[in-house]
């Protein structure tokens, strides 16, 4: 973990030719003169200036919110709409001059984070390996490493995490005692929210699934009633639970669709990923 110290002390190389170096405020965290000319600031591919301090902070925010996608938050000139800009991480890397105690974190954490997004894993309860399930349908599976190491089958349930019980395969649970989905339960028991922005939304289920993937989320109350997953990055309304353009047919952003609000969710979507 990188100290205070650690990340007032970086700078650029003033005599590096490989950077385009500017003489403007930072886009990511602008500063009065006296205090953004403490350090030089450098061009990303996208045309925005940064230090390597804003650089960092930015792009590890969007980690620490489950995004492993680094895109510049800053404004398009002249305009209100964000850049939005996708930096590759071999570009955050040299122009955050992140150290390797950093550079650790960051891919680290890019690895969990896209095998989140991309595979269904979960850890074995014999030895607490990675194991990564093809069919989503079934709670029933099979861990390869104990599988050799016991010379015979070793079968675990997905959602409880114990050796399997009960016939297989099965979607809702196993026949271990207390074998249930605690997404679904909190989805079937969570309490109401009212969303203050969009009018006439006082009793919505404070937490959702999303309809593409089944991730669950919650709304921050601020803003409108869509959101975006942070799994599958498809945007949806919180309160109908329609996708976003669908939903705008019938309605805007602060006022509910046609169909009001979306009762609480009783199974979990499942993504078919292409």
């Amino acid at each position: 973990m990188t100290t205070q110290g650690q990340e007032d002390e970086k700078r650029y190389d003033p005599r590096d030719t490989t950077l385009k170096f500017v003489n403007r405020p930072d886009d990511l965290d602008p500063l009065p003169p006296d205090e953004g000319d403490k350090c030089l600031r450098a061009e990303m591919s996208c045309g925005h200036a940064v230090t390597p301090q804003s650089l960092t902070g930015w792009c590890r925010s969007l980690l620490d919110q489950g995004q492993y996608k680094f895109k510049c938050p800053a404004l398009k000139k002249d305009t209100l709409q964000r850049c939005d800009a996708v930096w590759s991480y071999q570009e955050v890397r040299r122009l955050a001059v992140l150290t390797p105690e950093e550079m650790q974190y960051f891919e680290e954490n890019m690895a969990r984070i896209a095998a989140v997004e991309y595979c269904e894993v979960q850890t074995c309860p014999g030895c607490k390996t990675y194991v990564e399930r093809e069919d989503l349908t079934n709670l029933n599976a099979q861990c390869p490493i104990c599988t050799a190491d016991k010379k015979k089958a070793y079968q675990f349930c997905w959602q409880c995490l114990k050796p399997w019980k009960g016939p297989a395969p099965r979607s809702d649970r196993c026949d271990n005692d207390g074998c249930v989905n605690h997404d679904l339960e909190l989805l079937k028991n969570c309490k109401t929210t009212a969303l203050p922005q969009v009018k006439g939304v006082e009793a919505c289920p404070s937490i959702r699934a999303c309809p593409t993937c089944g991730h669950r989320v919650e709304h921050d109350k601020t803003g409108c009633k869509n959101i975006i997953c942070p799994r599958c990055q498809v945007e949806f309304c919180f309160v109908c639970l329609k996708l976003t353009p669908e939903c705008l047919k019938t309605s805007s952003y602060f006022i509910p669709c046609s169909d009001g609000v979306a009762p609480r969710q009783t199974s979990i979507p499942v993504w078919h990923r292409n």
